[in-house]
């Protein structure tokens, strides 16, 4: 068993009974008045280390959450400077709505439970200055945060206050301390996952047999496409010289995808915990970006995928069920045909979603296939023999949108979607449509 410490983020009302919101404003106007002296003085040259002193020696707040200020508002420059050669802007100077006080539990706020089992909360808008009240929330949630209260095992942690959707909001960290996840190599189902700029797709092959148990596509069409259309406008706006909301805008398109990817993150998990002690297997992608040269449009669009993102959400939402996972080299795993009688390796084999080995024939989704070769890359790593695999299951397909998750029937065929291997069995395709033609007419 692997032991490491897992951390949830449990969303809260507030029920104010001493103090006011008013107070909670104030609180977070000294947060933003904060974030925007750090951006001043970096865009100004200072030292790290000296913003830090300097801007924590003036503030009006606890001590600990300007820290806890100073620290995230830094954290957002250094992105900047690790991704500024990716079209990525500058934080801007000075935002003018509210920012998320965040404070450490006991110092900047602290949590209690009374006897009657509510959860009241205590929040420093300055020093010795509080809010007081109860928290409401979901019923697990709030049994989750009376958990970390009342055992050892469990920690709360850093919180953030944020005004959303014309409320104050307490957004609070626990961590199980010791939360016990299996270890890869006691794995009876493999799942293999390959992850592109709009699906992901996922393959589960038994480890004793070899079997494809089931395998699926989730398409995620959305997060490409608003991308594209906030990177445009943000292209339109640099054009004109209107940058002002540059940085909102940009916000706004991290917040969409953020949303989006945890959402994917979760179907991910829920199809994978259906499989008797399931390891998810990812690609390296860590040295991706040095390897990628497709020219200016493509490597923007692969460079900024948030490949990591996704892996990390769809990792961390699986160890809370005890489901470990592990990496391989992703060499080839796109343009090598899975039949162990084959393996024929070529870029040719994959068009788009297609793939046809040119060796054999054998056709499939190329995502659900990449998929399948990860999980017998694993075996190789395992220093397992990969069994003989000649056939798949027709490959499954699910579209979340905005909206949620909705199947659709599969667009390539039979065909297509179950791993022919004799490429001179596929009727043309004008056969096959003529022959649905028909069989329409006969049914009138």
């Amino acid at each position: 068993m692997q032991e490491s410490g897992l951390t949830q983020t449990l969303s809260f009302g507030l029920t104010i009974q001493t103090g006011s919101s008013d107070n909670l404003h104030e609180g977070s106007l000294e947060a933003r008045r904060v974030r925007n002296e750090v951006n001043r003085l970096d865009k100004e040259g200072w030292d790290w280390n000296d913003i830090h002193d300097t801007v924590v020696d003036n503030s009006n707040h606890v001590k600990n959450t300007t820290q806890l200020l100073v620290k995230k508002a830094l954290e957002e420059l250094e992105t900047y400077h690790d991704h500024k050669d990716e079209d990525w802007g500058r934080p801007y100077p000075y935002i003018d709505e509210t920012y998320p006080m965040r404070m450490n539990h006991d110092e900047g706020y602290a949590l209690t439970v009374d006897g009657s089992g509510n959860v009241r909360f205590r929040i420093s808008y300055k020093p010795y200055n509080y809010v007081k009240g109860v928290l409401r929330g979901s019923p697990s949630h709030l049994e989750q945060v009376k958990n970390a209260l009342n055992s050892d095992a469990w920690r709360v942690g850093v919180a953030e206050l944020v005004y959303k959707h014309n409320e104050w909001r307490l957004h609070v960290t626990v961590t199980h301390k010791t939360r016990s996840v299996p270890s890869p190599d006691d794995a009876d189902t493999v799942v293999g996952v390959d992850i592109n700029e709009d699906c992901v797709g996922l393959a589960a092959m038994n480890r004793d047999t070899g079997d494809v148990l089931d395998s699926v596509v989730i398409e995620y069409p959305d997060i490409k496409r608003v991308r594209h259309e906030f990177f445009t406008k943000r292209k339109r706006m640099q054009t004109v010289g209107q940058t002002a909301f540059e940085t909102v805008v940009q916000t706004e398109e991290q917040d969409f995808v953020h949303e989006q990817l945890h959402k994917v993150s979760r179907d991910v998990t829920r199809w994978v915990s259906q499989f008797n002690d399931p390891v998810i297997v990812f690609e390296d992608l860590k040295d991706m970006r040095d390897s990628i040269d497709y020219g200016t449009r493509m490597n923007r669009r692969l460079h900024s995928l948030p490949f990591a993102a996704l892996r990390d959400m769809v990792t961390y939402k699986a160890a809370w069920n005890s489901v470990p996972s592990d990496d391989v080299d992703p060499e080839y795993t796109s343009q090598r045909c899975p039949r162990t009688e084959c393996l024929h390796t070529e870029r040719a084999n994959r068009y788009k979603k297609r793939f046809k080995c040119k060796a054999c024939g054998f056709q499939d989704h190329a995502d659900r296939k990449a998929a399948v070769c990860v999980a017998q890359e694993w075996f190789n790593k395992q220093n397992e023999n990969v069994l003989s695999l000649e056939t798949l299951p027709r490959v499954k397909k699910v579209r979340r949108t905005v909206s949620g998750l909705c199947e659709e029937a599969d667009a390539h065929g039979a065909v297509f979607a179950s791993g022919v291997t004799n490429a001179e069995s596929a009727r043309p395709e004008k056969e096959v449509r003529a022959e649905l033609k028909t069989v329409a007419s006969t049914a009138d």
